[in-house]
């Protein structure tokens, strides 16, 4: 059985995830009632878990120091209670996000290798020329390659979702964007103030060394 994250998990872990956001968007990260979201994020606070702060006319939440190490303690105590198909079955949920990981790593690289190609199109004088879009083809083989990602990422988020209820949806949000992008919509790829491929790609990644306790550029 899948298992279900705690709300105080949850807020903690959305504000990770999104790295500075309003407490709306913390609860609607994993669909949380926006009242118990606050009241959460206000216990955060109090514990020295996390910090409001508003700039040029924005504000939000963030973690504090405290507030990452007490995010970690209780990801690493949810995982290690995980089974993949319930309790006693033998299989490691903590083995098969690990697993995943692992998979995911070369994935990691064709896409960041993606919006690099998308944001940029060497030309004879330039191998560093910014991409206006002005090229179908070179367009078109950019896109080919996201769908093949997306693709290879539908059974690699079954898996998760397998073990952890929160770590679902990751690949219909993914072929959302690149739904959008196929339909002429550039930012869909590589913005980073819309659900991109690259801003679902970048949670993903965030979301899978947190789970683990890894760095972002560690090996499980």
């Amino acid at each position: 059985m899948t298992r279900r994250s705690q709300p105080l998990l949850l807020v903690l872990h959305a504000v990770r995830i999104l790295g500075f956001a309003e407490a709306p968007a913390v609860a609607a990260r994993y669909g949380l009632d926006p009242a118990e979201a606050d009241e959460l994020l206000r216990d955060a606070e109090a514990h020295g878990w996390a910090a409001y702060s508003a700039f040029a006319g924005t504000g939000g939440w963030s973690l504090t120091e405290r507030g990452r190490a007490e995010n970690e303690r209780l990801l690493a105590a949810e995982l290690a209670g995980t089974d993949v198909n319930g309790p006693g079955t033998g299989i490691d949920g903590a083995a098969e996000v690990r697993d995943v990981y692992r998979e995911f790593l070369p994935l990691n690289a064709r896409l960041l290798r993606a919006c690099t190609d998308w944001q940029l199109r060497p030309t004879a004088g330039d191998r560093l020329a910014p991409n206006d879009h002005s090229d179908p083809a070179w367009d078109a083989k950019v896109l080919d390659e996201l769908t093949g990602i997306s693709l290879a990422l539908t059974p690699l988020s079954a898996r998760l979702g397998g073990v952890l209820t929160r770590l679902r949806g990751y690949d219909t949000r993914f072929a959302t964007a690149l739904a959008r992008a196929r339909a002429g919509e550039d930012a869909w790829v590589d913005r980073t103030d819309v659900d991109s491929c690259h801003r679902v790609w970048f949670e993903l990644h965030e979301d899978l060394i947190a789970t683990l306790g890894l760095e972002r550029h560690a090996h499980p």
